[in-house]
């Protein structure tokens, strides 16, 4: 068993609430990323079983989602916006910049585990670039020295 008794609670009633237990799937979702920080095979596989669906569909719409890590990510996970707006204001230099500062490339994690680097599409604050999402909070108007600033912080919040 993956899931703790308390999601696995949480998905029964789900389950009860929905009179399509397929429309509890997205809140499932959330409750086992909420759990893990990720999207597993064996964790989604075992929320499907207590949802009553099959694991294909349970896998299907957790693919659907990019907002949900599907492999275990660092306790930081850094998602710099590449789309047009950002790209225009520098989110590239600002790529290789934590890049260069983290040692690692995109889509890696540090050996420690505090940070993993994605780039991704547009997150909605254009008029902010270049951003990054981490976790679940933004970081707008970003300059090298902020991104030192919160890299310091987190650092020293392990």
């Amino acid at each position: 068993m993956y899931l703790s008794e308390q999601t696995r609670q949480k998905i029964m009633e789900l389950r009860d609430r929905y009179p399509a237990r397929l429309a509890a799937v997205l809140p499932v979702l959330h409750l086992v990323y909420d759990e893990f920080g990720y999207l597993g095979t064996d964790q989604l596989d075992e929320a499907a079983d207590a949802l009553g669906i099959s694991r294909l569909d349970m896998n299907e719409t957790a693919s659907f989602y990019t907002l949900f890590p599907k492999h275990k990510v660092g306790k930081y996970l850094i998602q710099v916006c590449d789309n047009i707006s950002c790209a225009l204001r520098g989110a590239d230099n600002l790529v290789s910049y934590l890049e260069s500062k983290l040692g690692i490339k995109v889509g890696g994690t540090t050996p420690d585990g505090l940070f993993t680097l994605w780039t991704v599409e547009c997150l909605g604050s254009c008029g902010t670039a270049p951003m990054m999402q981490v976790n679940d909070k933004y970081y707008e108007r970003l300059t090298r020295e902020k991104v030192d600033k919160l890299l310091e912080a987190w650092r020293n919040s392990k």
